[in-house]
């Protein structure tokens, strides 16, 4: 298998996480990322069956700080400065364009009205003020399979050493959301990455990590 073929199946995001790290960290090829060293694999598609916001692997082994910045980012409509203060997924989520549109909520009602709907999709790029900074998650496709709801999620990059575990808590979130809205149970979350990396400054953390959950 090439680094073209990567596919990770877990029952839980914690699973996924250090699973795709170890991948990388096995089999990475050294590249380069907004001028800093990575290890990269490119389009890794992680499938977890029961995505739960609340990890017991992500709560032991993940950094409680870069967890909260994540969270904030998610919840927070504020700008966010360590992206040159361009709009927080809060704000695209839920007042797309500076618009007022709740595509969260759109979604729901999409599902809602039509249960068989291939097209309850959203975005976070916001094309006409994003000229410098793109968001790594880029698409959330939701849709009803076996009578729950399974989201599809699209990223052109995801670092898996510091953010990895936040983004993928916070879309478990949402697709807890959207669920509950529909008073579905949830179905898989399926995460589709072009550049699944880890940057050469957390591969000692990452490796610490993985070693723990060993024991």
């Amino acid at each position: 298998m090439n680094d073209r073929d990567i596919a990770v199946v877990t029952e839980t995001i914690g699973e996924a996480w250090l699973g795709i790290a170890r991948r990388i960290l096995a089999d990475g090829r050294p590249a380069r990322y907004d001028g800093l060293p990575i290890f990269e694999l490119s389009q890794a598609t992680l499938t977890v069956a029961g995505p739960d916001p609340h990890d017991p692997i992500i709560a032991r082994r993940a950094d409680p700080e870069r967890l909260a910045w994540m969270h904030r980012n998610f919840t927070d409509h504020a700008r966010v400065e360590a992206f040159g203060n361009a709009r927080s997924y809060a704000s695209r989520l839920f007042d797309y364009g500076a618009t007022g549109l709740d595509q969260v909520a759109w979604v729901v009602d999409r599902l809602t009205r039509d249960p068989e709907s291939r097209s309850a999709t959203i975005t976070t790029f916001e094309p006409l003020s994003d000229t410098s900074y793109i968001p790594c998650v880029s698409m959330l496709d939701f849709w009803l399979r076996d009578g729950a709801v399974e989201q599809v999620v699209y990223a052109h990059s995801i670092d898996f050493g510091a953010k990895g575990y936040g983004n993928l808590v916070e879309l478990a979130d949402l697709q807890h959301r959207v669920a509950t809205g529909l008073d579905l149970p949830v179905g898989r979350l399926v995460f589709i990455v072009k550049s699944a990396h880890v940057y050469n400054t957390e591969l000692d953390y990452m490796r610490g990590v993985l070693a723990g959950e060993r024991l």
